[in-house]
């Protein structure tokens, strides 16, 4: 028995569910949804441009150009497409049984809402409620890679308030406080039948014992932003932001099902083990760096542009602690920090309209070593559209759809014996609608 090896499940779980939710968006599992009008030309010139109260938690700083009150409504229905189309063998060689788990995406409505109230003074505060990571992903029963992964479910939330000041007619500053929530659920499938066998129990053998873990863990953090935007000429803007990391200490529960017959041979030579119980972890998100520019060429054409590094190297391991007597499991992630690059255009149609599009490039932090069918992540290039309605000089709403199609997403992973290697056929589609009134 004492070759058992131990199952990483919370390490593989709610780190991997994190990772896994970034398949429809920026890298890793970040979320840049917060403004369908950035999304509409690829999210360049996001730091920069005025008009767009998602400034809040983008750049407080261009709060200082918008007058009286602003509110604005954003939601964005990110639709994810991934099938695996590899293969995969148990801890003997052998074919597993089962399908490829079918299309692993949903659709997801990721909502955002913010609030500006400038001043005659140069003040400016706001507020903002936006999930800046996370999203939902669930593979079908008894699928190839069921020991890998079944269902994340991500959920993180924030609640910045900012505040803004103009050091000159040109120049601003800006900062701000973030309140985080995070939520974790996620499951997947665990291989009894090769545990108990490589401990040289007999009649047990790969998938004859087949079990179910679902681990939930949450905690709330404290963050913050600072921001500053230039404005040298009255058609060129310059904006740069700075968002920092912010820890959780991840605590929840293991629940654990085991099939009876392991559970008799547990039961007597390792009590204690694959029990329900508490659990802990610590998560760190990244910071993000952002910079941006926007030129209005002339009264109808702008040009807009982006950069931004997001430090995913912030994600080295995941150190789970259990309160039953299974010893720390360790996950290593090994993320390098990653750059987004982004180009986007507007042109004014009439009074009513402007279009807008934009393209982008988006690095991956994962790498094929320790990519898992929870993370079938590769590099991406953004397709973006947009329009804009002015309903009348109050009100104006705003449309956006964005395709995102990696380069060559695949992985090629052991864990406990069992192997899965192979592509993903994998894209998303973002579709996004906003309104912003000005009183």
């Amino acid at each position: 028995m004492r070759k058992f090896p131990h199952v990483t499940v919370l390490a593989l779980g709610i780190a991997g569910a994190m990772a896994f939710a970034s398949n429809a968006h920026a890298a890793g599992f970040q979320l840049k949804e917060n403004s369908v009008k950035s999304m509409g030309s690829a999210f360049a010139g996001t730091a920069a441009k005025t008009g767009d109260s998602s400034v809040v938690a983008n750049n407080p700083a261009v709060m200082t150009q918008f007058e009286g009150n602003t509110f604005q409504i954003d939601v964005t229905a990110i639709d994810l497409s991934y099938e695996f189309e590899g293969t995969a063998t148990d801890a003997f060689g052998r074919p597993m049984t089962g399908g490829n788990g079918g299309d692993a995406g949903d659709i997801t409505p990721v909502p955002a809402m913010s609030y500006i109230r400038k001043l005659d003074n140069g003040l400016a505060f706001g507020a903002m409620v936006s999930a800046p990571f996370g999203l939902k992903t669930e593979y079908e029963d008894g699928w190839v890679g069921r020991y890998f992964a079944h269902t994340s479910d991500v959920q993180i939330v924030d609640l910045t308030l900012s505040g803004a000041l103009d050091i000159t007619d040109r120049f601003s500053v800006g900062i701000g406080a973030i309140v985080s929530r995070a939520d974790v659920t996620l499951s997947r499938s665990v291989d009894f039948g090769t545990q108990i066998a490589v401990g040289g129990v007999p009649g047990f053998a790969p998938q004859s014992a087949d079990g179910f873990i679902e681990v939930q863990g949450d905690d709330n953090g404290l963050g913050w932003l600072v921001g500053a935007h230039f404005r040298p000429t009255d058609n060129v803007a310059i904006g740069v932001s700075y968002r920092s990391e912010i820890d959780y200490e991840l605590s929840g529960t293991a629940d654990w099902t085991v099939p009876g017959s392991a559970q008799a041979v547990f039961g007597a030579l390792r009590p204690g083990w694959f029990q329900d119980g508490d659990v802990s972890a610590n998560l760190t998100t990244p910071s993000i760096l952002s910079l941006g520019a926007t030129w209005q060429l002339n009264e109808r054409f702008a040009l807009s542009a982006s950069w931004a590094e997001t430090g995913w190297s912030s994600l080295r391991e995941v150190r789970i602690d259990f309160d039953n007597p299974d010893p720390d499991a360790v996950e290593p992630f090994e993320w390098d920090d990653t750059s987004f690059v982004s180009i986007g255009a507007e042109y004014k149609l009439n009074d009513s309209w402007t279009l807008r599009g934009g393209i982008a490039d988006d690095q991956t932090p994962t790498s094929l070593v320790h990519r898992t069918p929870r993370l079938p992540d590769d590099d991406r290039r953004w397709y973006s559209v947009g329009a804009t309605w002015m309903v009348n000089e109050t009100l104006d709403v705003n449309f956006g759809f964005t395709h995102i199609k990696p380069d060559d997403p695949k992985v090629a992973i052991t864990s406990s014996g069992s192997r899965i290697a192979g592509p993903y056929d994998g894209s998303a589609n973002l579709y996004g609608v906003s309104a912003q009134y000005r009183f």
